[in-house]
This record gives C-alpha cells, structure tokens and sequence, in this order.
C-alpha cells in the first residue's frame, strides 16, 4: 500500500491556459450514476480489481484476479451496453487479500463523480482504484495527478486538484 500522498504537478503548458477551458459533458457525464455503478459491480462481484475511467475520453480500463497480466479496455458505447457484465463470469470480492474492503469501492466511486463535477475547469479527467493495494490514481484537468491510499483519499477528498 503507498504510504504518503503523493502529488505531481504537471505540464507548465497546460496549467497555463487552465482557466480558458471548460469541461464539456459526454455521455459518461450524463450517464455518470450507471457507469460508476457498473464498475462498483465488476469490482465486488466479478473479479475486478483495478480500475481506470478517463471519464474525458469515455474508456474504462479494467484487471481481473482471474488474469492479472492482462488487461480489458473498453469504450464508450461498449461499457454502457447493458451486457458489459454478463462478459465476465461471477468472482467474489477478495475479502481478507485486498487492502480495501469492499464497503470503501462504494464511497471511493462516489467520491470520482463529486470530483468529475465540482468545478467547470478544476475537475477530474480520470480516475483509477486498485483494492488490491488500495491505491487511489487521480488526474486533473490541469494535467496534475495524486496517488495516494484509498483510506487519506476519502479522508482528505475535498483537498483534491491542482
């Protein structure tokens, strides 16, 4: 599990025109509550256990315990297909192996969506969660990222951004 926050600023570049862009909502944006509620499902019962949104691009990248070398990408249109979770046979969350216990997947997505909208030009263009090591991956429009345990990420969320 990392053990400190760690915060990287990024490109000078894109931190400079910050404030001269707005994000522009998507269809993840407006079917935030069902994405975020399929990758909770895919966690907790279906063998997931990492997960990255690029809420801006609409891709979810995902890795399951039944292969961890590999990894699924998924789009848009695909992810939202009310068949996404059927692809994947059943798997019980790893209770007692990972380093974040079920209950937290829950509040760790719901804290993503806070973070997607707060603000039209601070906000969160991806996310990723590991329960495995309980690492949570956040990176914001002004090309800056955080990595940090998911236990100081739902303590300390509203401190998230630039």
């Amino acid at each position: 599990m990392l053990e400190r926050w760690l915060q990287i600023r990024g490109d000078p570049a894109v931190r400079q025109f910050l404030f001269q862009q707005q994000r522009v909502e998507n269809d993840f944006d407006r079917q935030i509550n069902q994405v975020l509620a399929r990758i909770r499902v895919l966690i907790l019962n279906r063998g997931a256990f990492h997960a990255q949104i690029q809420f801006s691009t609409g891709e979810v990248t995902l890795w399951f315990l039944q292969e961890p070398l590999s990894y699924r990408i998924h789009l848009m249109e695909e992810f939202l297909s009310h068949h996404i979770c059927r692809c994947y046979p059943p798997h019980p969350y790893p209770e007692g192996r990972a380093a974040m216990p079920g209950e937290a997947v829950g509040r760790v997505l719901a804290e993503f969506k806070r973070l997607r909208q707060q603000d039209p030009q601070l906000y969160l263009r991806s996310g990723s969660i590991n329960v495995m090591n309980g690492v949570i991956g956040l990176r914001f429009s002004c090309d800056g990222s955080h990595y940090l345990n998911y236990r100081e990420f739902l303590a300390r969320a509203g401190e998230m951004g630039c």
